[in-house]
């Protein structure tokens, strides 16, 4: 176990280190956290330092663990003051398979790795000497391509694990991918919940209707504005949502949509920007932000790789009137700076206090958005 205390200089050394190294190109000082643009009253500040942190979940003692893509650790971040900047950073496990989604459940820690679902039991209790894990579940997919997995627990107690299609554009016969699955606790019981789903790297429940929200990323190669991504609703099971056949609700896909009618598939509820990489989202249940935003989703967007003018690189807010979508508009944006990102938000999360956090792999931080 690798423990390191949180900086307490920590706003002024990150920002330092934003500015000197995310931002190929760019002056010393010419990015900072000033760069983040938000609306009137609300502030942001470095809640702590996670080399690539990614997904997030948070234990109901406060304990936020990161889960990580692009290298092979999870993290425990404790607040033990609760000054709104971490205390200390623990390496709950190294040696992972892309271990980026966590989840909590009844005092133990679940880890999706590229193929498996492990469990490390009373984590709290060994912060400093974590257990060995429990294999809960390896016989997920192995395919690298979508294999990096966001997973949470539902209100009907499962814990649902997407399986992303293993291609840009396919038509797969096993009718696992491209789909979101449910499993019971100890890694029983998968079956598949809804399907035509691409690429779902974020997930939350309606906080009132209990039905399931969902991201979802649109195919690559249509050009520069389309497919767009979705946000998705799926109030019941078996579901369908189009992949590969049809996009973005009324798309035909130019190679697997010939003959197939869009009334065959669910639309999504709102079209997204096209390439923005939609990632993880969140219903807003605290109260320390405005009524405006209290019920409604943050949505973490990535941002683009490929396209021709970067798009995304932000965190955006989608106000809901019953089971629609009624405004799409942004919340937090400045990582992208004259076509160049310095930073790339991955997942949001909210916090008892009702503060935001949002995870950049990028930066390498985890940014707390509060407002008075």
């Amino acid at each position: 176990m690798q423990t390191k205390d949180a900086m307490r200089p920590a706003l002024a050394f990150s920002t330092l280190l934003l500015s000197l190294v995310f931002c190929s190109g760019c002056k010393a000082g010419e990015l900072s956290l000033d760069s983040i643009k938000l609306p009137p009253g609300f502030h942001v500040s470095i809640f702590a330092e996670v080399p690539n942190a990614r997904s997030m979940t948070l234990s109901p003692k406060g304990t936020v663990f990161v889960g990580n893509r692009g290298g092979d650790k999870v993290y425990a971040v404790v607040d033990a003051d609760q000054d709104g900047k971490a205390d200390k950073v623990y390496t709950i496990a190294s040696g992972l398979d892309s271990p980026n989604g966590v989840a909590f459940r009844e005092g133990a820690l679940y880890v999706a790795e590229n193929s498996r679902i492990l469990r490390f039991d009373d984590i709290e209790k060994a912060l400093t000497h974590p257990p060995k894990p429990v294999v809960v579940n390896a016989e997920y997919p192995k395919d690298r391509s979508h294999g990096w997995k966001f997973i949470a627990f539902g209100p009907d107690g499962k814990l649902y694990v997407p399986v992303g299609a293993p291609c840009n554009i396919c038509e797969r016969s096993e009718p696992i991918y491209a789909s979101i699955t449910r499993i019971n606790p100890d890694g029983t019981g998968r079956e598949i919940f809804a399907g035509g789903i691409r690429n779902t790297v974020g997930f939350d429940w309606h906080p009132q209707t209990r039905e399931l929200w969902f991201t979802d990323n649109g195919r690559d190669w249509m050009g520069d504005d389309m497919p767009a991504d979705e946000l998705n609703r799926a109030p019941r099971k078996d579901m369908h949502f189009g992949f590969p056949y049809i996009h973005q609700g009324d798309m035909p896909d130019p190679e697997y949509g010939q003959g197939r009618k869009m009334a065959e598939f669910t639309p999504p509820v709102r079209k997204l920007g096209a390439h923005v990489a939609a990632l993880g989202m969140r219903f807003y249940n605290g109260k320390m932000f405005p009524e405006k935003y209290r019920g409604h989703i943050f949505i973490a967007e990535h941002g683009s790789w490929n396209r021709s003018s970067p798009i995304g690189y932000r965190v955006t807010f989608i106000k809901l009137s019953g089971s629609q979508a009624v405004s799409y508009e942004p919340f937090a944006e400045g990582w992208l700076q004259g076509g160049r990102a310095w930073g790339r938000p991955v997942d949001v999360l909210v916090m008892p206090d009702g503060a935001l956090l949002v995870s950049d792999d990028m930066a390498g931080v985890i940014y707390r958005i509060t407002y008075r």
